[in-house]
């Protein structure tokens, strides 16, 4: 069965870092679009990052430009998401999905219906 399994989540304090992984399992993840999304405890989901394949592209999010940054391991079937200097506004659960390759990573980030969802996995900045 194909699947995403996320992991690395959990508390940090204002100013620190994590690595988030997402491994894909039943199928390869390098031949298609991925991104990271978040949802804040009673807010919306928002999307984070994406990287697409197809024209190599990225797509970050303002609110967090500068501190996350998105990559695949190949060999590792595996997409990561580094957060530093991380802030109590970046709480929430995060969820990795992938869709077809030929998406932008834009299109991806702006008007997700992925293929793949991850279980998601909570983050939670604070002192």
């Amino acid at each position: 069965q194909a699947q995403l399994v996320e992991s690395g989540g959990g508390l940090v304090q204002p100013g620190g870092s994590l690595r988030l992984s997402c491994t894909g399992s039943g199928f390869s993840l390098d031949t298609y679009t991925i991104g990271w999304f978040r949802q804040a405890p009673g807010k919306e989901r928002e999307a984070v990052s994406c990287a697409s394949p197809a024209d190599l592209s990225t797509y970050v999010a303002f609110s967090v430009q500068g501190r996350f940054s998105i990559s695949r391991d190949i060999v590792r079937n595996t997409v990561f998401l580094q957060m530093d200097r991380l802030q109590p506004d970046d709480t929430g659960v995060y969820y990795c999905a992938a869709d077809r390759g030929s998406l932008t990573a834009q299109t991806m980030c702006t008007s997700p219906t992925p293929r793949f969802w991850g279980q998601g996995t909570q983050i939670t900045v604070s002192s």
